[in-house]
């Protein structure tokens, strides 16, 4: 009988192995088969090639990609359909693509080292983005189907080139709505015009505060496109991106992104990037960029800054996952920084929560307050403000701090003026460097085919760098990053670094006034057990000026554990 018994366990047990096999396999073939993303159509092979200049100058046919003095990247395409663009794009700027793709997962393996956490989060994000090239039109995903043909194969084991070229359009919402409860950093924009300015014309300025390491932000392309319909248009963009978020079309419309505060998303929608390039390339109003926001749905929440030659004013878009608003404002300036000023959302729970925790509103009112100080702006004013370092009152918040307009993190500042279709670019570091003036009557005209390399930007209306770049301040921020860098990396990683009393105080001595100095250090001595320096630097952090009130309830919810305990 227990013979008989033994023999039905062994063959019960088989059954059950058998039964979990074939249970894994099909959940492993549904995964597959649910998450796969199909090539687009009419996305013929081509033979075209591009042609060496000189070093980071090359040519395909009227198209071209070349480096400036400055390390800027400029870039002239055109094509006969998306397909092609995208081609030309990726062939021209192959080595752009692929770099860029190298930092981008460098950092992400930076701030999640875990290979388990990092395999999980690959399934989690085919898995969230798998109906995302069913929200993208048509034209775009042939576009970065494109580009994908010129991208690194070193990263198959993500997937595909192309599988991954469409999820990093939608990076930048994930990563926006990942950091929603608390948004810690954002991005400033304003426009002025009418009797607001010196000529009556429209001027708008913006800074977009996306940091992902300064590898990241090393290899701007300034990107100048003649598609195959719609309008010609600029954007500032890099390696793989076709998306927008800053640009300004030949109709003389301008659009810059700002986020807000998003619920996490149950899936992929329209990237906010893909959607701004639609805008873009197919308005020519407000009116029209409105319609064309409205039939699109996205996954996070976003306000996009519209700047009109042809109505004459500055409005914005302001868009949910459930709703889209159009905000005016009364006078002759508007201002966007990180919340909703409709009256759709201004006084959503959400909406109200955002403001009373972040620094958005503090950036609205420090903005406002320096356009209250001048009566007619020009382009250099707007440029000022934009590298404006200290408070509302001009007080002292430490370098950095992310209440400050200029929190020296920035990928890009940008001015437009729609009138003239000019626009100033940031050439680095951050706004602190010289801006360049890019006229687009004289691009879509005089340089397409180039053949030799040229100076392309309007050096007549280039704006001086800022005197804080040959600051000894500014060798002090340096200085303070690269400590701080190091410090982060032992806390993430869970090492224990030599910070001697010598250290200590030179860290301390490079940025006094910012409270993090005093944060990271807590956070350190904290991750090796050093409770009574952690609650020393705790209690110093919360009495500096904190970017925001969640970030001062942070420090005094860690500051209260180590007491208690």
């Amino acid at each position: 009988m227990n013979k008989l018994k033994n023999i039905f366990s062994i063959k019960f047990f088989l059954r059950l192995v058998v039964f979990i096999l074939i249970l894994l396999g099909f959940t492993v073939i549904l995964f597959i088969y649910i998450t796969k993303i199909n090539a687009p159509e009419n996305c013929n092979s081509t033979n075209i090639q591009r042609k060496k200049i000189a070093n980071n100058f090359y040519t395909i046919d009227n198209s071209w990609i070349k480096k400036n003095k400055y390390g800027l990247y400029e870039m002239y395409i055109e094509a006969k359909s998306p397909y092609e663009l995208g081609y030309k794009n990726g062939l021209l700027s192959q080595e752009l693509v692929q770099s860029q793709e190298d930092f981008f997962v460098a950092s992400i393996k930076e701030v999640i080292p875990s290979e388990t956490y990092l395999n999980f989060l690959k399934y989690f994000i085919k898995f969230f983005d798998r109906n995302i090239d069913k929200n993208i039109p048509q034209e775009y995903l042939q576009e970065i189907y494109g580009v994908s043909q010129s991208a690194s194969k070193n990263y198959d084991f993500i997937g595909t080139n192309y599988e991954r070229l469409l999820n990093y359009h939608a990076a930048h919402d994930i990563g926006h709505a990942l950091q929603g409860m608390n948004m810690v950093v954002g991005c400033t924009s304003f426009g002025v015009w009418d009797s607001k300015t010196t000529d009556s014309t429209m001027l708008i300025g913006r800074n977009f505060d996306f940091y992902v390491g300064d590898s990241f932000a090393k290899n701007k392309i300034i990107e100048f496109i003649h598609p195959n319909t719609g309008n010609d248009f600029m954007m500032i963009s890099w390696g793989g991106m076709i998306g927008t978020v800053s640009g300004m079309n030949s109709a003389g419309m301008t659009l810059t992104i700002n986020a807000s505060k998003s619920d996490y998303p149950s899936g992929a929608k329209t990237p906010i990037s893909i959607l701004c390039r639609e805008i873009l390339q197919y308005a020519t109003t407000i009116d029209e960029a409105y319609a064309i926001a409205k039939k699109r749905e996205t996954f996070v929440s976003e306000s996009i800054m519209i700047g009109s030659w042809k109505d004459k004013k500055t409005a914005i878009i302001e868009k949910s996952p459930t709703k889209t608003a159009l905000f005016f404002s009364p006078n002759n300036q508007i201002i966007c920084s990180n919340h909703f000023q409709s009256d759709t959302f201004k006084n959503t729970l959400e909406n109200k929560e955002n403001i009373r925790l972040s620094t958005s509103n503090y950036r609205h009112e420090t903005v406002e307050k320096e356009l209250s100080k001048i009566d007619k702006m020009n382009y250099k004013d707007v440029a000022n403000i934009l590298r404006k370092r200290d408070g509302k009152y001009n007080e002292t918040l430490g370098l950095g701090n992310e209440m400050a307009l200029n929190q020296l993190i920035c990928h890009h500042s940008i001015i437009f003026k729609p009138d003239e279709l000019k626009v100033w670019i940031s050439v680095g570091p951050y706004q602190i460097g010289e801006y360049i003036c890019y006229d687009l009557n004289d691009i879509f005209s005089k340089r397409i085919g180039l053949k030799k390399d040229e100076i392309i930007y309007d050096t007549t209306f280039t704006i001086e760098s800022d005197s804080f770049l040959a600051s000894r301040l500014y060798q002090n921020h340096l200085y303070f990053k690269k400590t701080k860098q190091q410090i982060s990396h032992a806390i993430m990683h869970g090492e224990k670094i030599d910070i001697t009393a010598k250290i200590e105080k030179e860290f301390i001595a490079s940025n006094p006034d910012y409270y993090d100095t005093y944060g990271i250090l807590a956070r350190y001595f904290s991750s090796i057990k050093n409770t009574d320096k952690a609650k020393y630097y705790f209690n110093l952090a919360i009495n500096k000026n904190n970017s925001s009130l969640a970030e001062k309830e942070y420090y005094q919810k860690r500051l209260k554990e180590l007491v208690d305990n």
